[in-house]
């Protein structure tokens, strides 16, 4: 990585005015964890071209990795439309806490219009109290965690595996992994079969393994803890530790329990990656929880997902913890068009081509199929405001869109082909590398 930011530096001394390059440059450092000097790179590129998105991307990108929320916030607010499902989250949450309460519930809003999914708790909290909130004590148990009964967010409706379009293998596998144990305990134990322990979901961003997983729990119909990562991490000295172990605590004095951890690798990074002693002790009360006291975890099965699986510990992947590891890959064609069908149902259409669409769109993901809808309504709507009519979207709004949208996958899929090729000994990627290799195109 040096090497490439030396030849980038050399380069740009030659052509200091050729923006596309700088912003190569600061994506290239903000990869290799310098995300100062690549904070620089993209203000430099703005101060050339301020209506460059991919440099207001990067630059809000590097601040957020800075801790600079108001200056996150001034970049991305800019060009949220441009900006992924799990970063225009982020818009929200670093605008919470920045004291921007109007631009963190405008981003909120359009990321929940977009995918209902990405609700999340401490951004529905935050949102509903008349200040910002300040960091919660660290003495706060977490069945005080909980909000207080005005500030409840309406409920998740209760979802099932009837309500995910396609992908009929893999969610056949998931139910022989999560639901017929919590289901039929007594058959699995027939047969010294453990139910509980761990299951880790994982693949390209916006693919669906949060919804996948409340799908799983509805089948089952036991308790589904969901834990974002702000209701662990604690600035004080242990209070995280102590904070997962009261989690796990619930989690056991409720099940049978699914419990479930989103952006996995957040809590569980590998050790050998992390250099200050918090996140290392984190992950070791992590790998303490999931080996339990007794059999104190019977009946808890911990369900995490992550979109980079090489950066979770690998102990966690030993028997007893994480000892299934399960790739949500992009919808499958079926999965596609019922995914269209969903994103167009409250919009006026006419006669789209779903199928047609659906075999177009290989490898886009769910949240890249509910931008396409978005992108072809506008063009119908941009008619309407001029003919004073409503005008339906049709099959050709939808080609016209999909002209100017890239499945986002794409990149994932580069970086998974690399850790298949070289990194692959333990076989841990192998679904991965039968998905390239069964069709390169993804036009399954």
């Amino acid at each position: 990585m040096s090497d490439a930011v030396t030849a980038l530096r050399e380069a740009l001394a030659v052509t200091p005015n050729n923006v596309p390059l700088r912003v190569h440059l600061g994506r290239t450092l903000l990869k290799s964890g310098r995300a100062d000097e690549a904070l620089a790179e993209f203000r430099t590129a703005l101060a050339r071209d301020a209506d460059r998105v991919e440099a207001r991307v990067g630059a809000g990108a590097a601040a957020l990795a800075l801790g600079r929320w108001g200056e996150a916030v001034e970049h991305w607010y800019q060009v949220r439309a441009e900006l992924e499902n799990e970063d225009l989250r982020e818009l929200a949450r670093a605008a919470v806490q920045a004291g921007r309460r109007d631009e963190a519930r405008i981003a909120y809003d359009e990321l929940l219009a977009r995918d209902p999914s990405f609700r999340d708790l401490g951004l529905d909290r935050a949102l509903r109290m008349s200040v910002v909130p300040s960091p919660m004590p660290a003495s706060t148990p977490v069945d005080e965690l909980e909000l207080e009964p005005d500030m409840e967010p309406p409920p998740l409706p209760r979802i099932s595996f009837a309500d995910v379009g396609g992908l009929e293998p893999l969610k056949e596998r998931l139910r022989m992994d999560i639901v017929y144990p919590l289901q039929r305990p007594d058959l699995f134990k027939a047969y010294g079969k453990k139910v509980g322990g761990g299951v880790l979901l994982y693949g390209p961003p916006g693919c669906g393994k949060t919804h996948l997983a409340r799908a799983a729990a509805g089948e089952c119909g036991v308790s589904f803890i969901a834990v974002e990562i702000q209701q662990v991490l604690d600035m004080w000295l242990g209070e995280s530790e102590k904070r997962l172990h009261q989690i796990f605590e619930r989690a056991r004095d409720e099940a049978p329990t699914i419990l479930f951890f989103d952006e996995m690798e957040a809590i569980g990074a590998a050790r050998h990656q992390i250099r200050q002693g918090p996140g290392r002790r984190m992950v070791n009360q992590l790998l303490s929880e999931m080996d339990g006291v007794g059999s104190r975890n019977d009946n808890v099965l911990v369900l995490g997902a992550t979109n980079a699986p090489w950066d979770v510990d690998p102990a966690l992947r030993r028997p007893g913890r994480f000892d299934r590891v399960i790739f949500v890959p992009p919808p499958d064609l079926e999965a596609r068009e019922a995914i269209l069908r969903l994103a167009f149902r409250e919009r006026p259409v006419d006669d789209i081509d779903y199928g047609l669409i659906a075999r177009r769109t290989a490898r886009f993901s769910g949240a890249d199929l509910s931008h396409l809808a978005g992108v072809a309504s506008e063009r119908a709507l941009t008619e309407a405001l001029r003919s004073g009519q409503v005008r339906a979207v049709q099959t050709t709004d939808v080609l016209y869109a999909l002209d100017k949208c890239r499945p986002t996958t794409v990149e994932w899929m580069e970086t998974a082909k690399r850790f298949v090729t070289y990194a692959n000994q333990a076989g841990i990627y192998d679904e991965v590398a039968r998905y390239l290799d069964k069709d390169g195109s993804g036009a399954g």
